[in-house]
Order: C-alpha cells, then structure tokens, then sequence
C-alpha cells in the first residue's frame, strides 16, 4: 500500500538531508536559504564588539528564516516591480558602494604612528607653556568699569561685585571665575592683557574687547598639564581619518564635471 508524499513530508525529507543541512541555514518553502546569509549577520555582530555564542546565533539563525519569508511574500505581491521598490533600491545601492569606497580609501591611506606623533607635537606645541586660573567682571561701558575699579581698591570683594555686576553670565554666577585655560583660549585683548598679571594682581584699567569691558585678576599661574600621547592617541588617529576623509570627499568633488 502506498502513501501521498505530503508537502510536509517532503519538506521533511529535505531539512535532514546531510547536503542540505551544510550549505543552508534552512529550507523555506522549498528554497533553499543559504548558510552565507547567517555568516554575513555573525560578522557585523562581531565587528560591534559583541560575542557571537550559542544564544545569539539562535537568534540570527530565526532573523534569517523570517526575512526569507517576508521576501517570498513581497515577491508573490509583485513589489519588486513597485517604482517606491525601485528607488529604494537604487539609494541603498549607492550608500554600500560609498560606504565600501570610503573603506577602500582608509585602508589604502592608514594613519600611521608617525602623524600621529605629529600632530600631537603640534598640539603640545599649540597648548603648551602656562595656564590661567583668572577671574574677571564683565560690563558694557568704560565708565561703569572705571567704578569697579575704584570699588575693588578701596576693599570691594571682587567675588561679591562679579555675582552682582558682570555682564558675563557663565562666569558672573561664580565670582567671576573662568577656571584654568591658556592665554589663546580667549581673544586676544583679553588674553594680551591678563598674561601681564603676576598671581594676585588685577589690570589696573579697563580691558576693552568684542563683549564689552573687562576687569581681569589672575588668581594662579602654572605649567600647563597636557595629556600623554598614548592616552589621546585613539581620537588623534580618529580625528586624522576623518580629516584624510574629508580631502578625499573634496577632491572627488572639486574634479568631478558637474553641469
């Protein structure tokens, strides 16, 4: 006696084929879905620094089964002869070719060591030498800079008249204090005239700059603390690919005929 091979039987005998079981994730529908698809998601799981264990695979393993299923239903309805389809496609063809160009660049144009090292002499030497723990009290005329002044000589705390009168108001809230900084993170009036101060002293005259009058008084002097080149390497590499990225991505531009 003989019995009907049911669709679900055969699907059966399929899935336990040893040939099968090596070259497919899984057989859907009677499609075969390639054990390369698994591997590729592996991979990106892997490159984001995630452990690919038992677990995980399960998971990517059911994602790969379900697109398969999602694709076979969109083909039965005919959406890949949609104009929306289409352009989609088109986009998402563009971003992997760029992404893979920009990956072939960086990888044929590596930082290496040595502009690492140079650029952070160049930062030293940019950043180095001393640093300011100043305070000053911000005002919009000359006159009422003047009176400050005047205040501040005959025994005004400064703290207290900064609080009240500065104009500045990251600074104001705290007495005045701008916190350790080199002389060229401000503009250069401020700057010109606070790096004449010894520690304790205050300009003696308003500071005219782009924000209104100044009343400078440096509170403390030192030797400027950088960090070492190893604990900043990683961003100065980072920060070095995207600049060789950048000229790349202007170069193309600025040759390519566009009408």
């Amino acid at each position: 006696m003989k019995f009907p091979l049911t669709a679900l039987t055969a699907a059966a005998l399929i899935t336990v084929a040893p040939w099968a079981l090596a070259q497919n994730v899984a057989i859907v529908n009677g499609k075969p879905v390639p054990s390369a698809r698994l591997a590729v998601l592996e991979q990106q799981i892997a490159a984001s620094g995630r452990p690919v264990d038992d677990n995980v695979r399960a998971q990517l393993k059911e994602e790969v089964v379900l697109r398969e299923i999602f694709m076979q239903e969109a083909q039965k309805r005919g959406i890949a002869a949609s104009d929306d389809y289409k352009n989609q496609m088109e986009l998402a063809r563009q971003t992997i070719m760029i992404r893979a160009l920009f990956a072939d660049f960086q990888k044929k144009n590596p930082v290496t060591d040595a502009d690492v090292k140079a650029e952070y002499d160049k930062f030293v030497a940019a950043n180095g030498g001393k640093e300011y723990r100043a305070r000053h009290i911000l005002v919009e005329t000359e006159d009422e800079a003047k009176a400050i002044i005047a205040s501040l000589k005959k025994g005004g705390k400064f703290e207290e008249i900064a609080k009240k009168q500065s104009k500045d108001p990251g600074s104001g809230a705290n007495g005045g204090d701008l916190d350790w900084a080199a002389a060229a993170s401000y503009v250069p009036e401020f700057s010109e005239a606070m790096i004449k101060l010894e520690k304790g002293q205050m300009t003696q005259d308003p500071v005219k700059s782009q924000f209104g009058w100044h009343i400078i008084r440096v509170d403390d002097v030192r030797t400027a603390e950088l960090p070492k080149l190893e604990d900043v390497k990683p961003q100065i590499e980072q920060q070095m690919q995207q600049q060789k990225l950048a000229e790349f991505q202007k170069t193309l531009r600025e040759k390519a005929k566009v009408q």
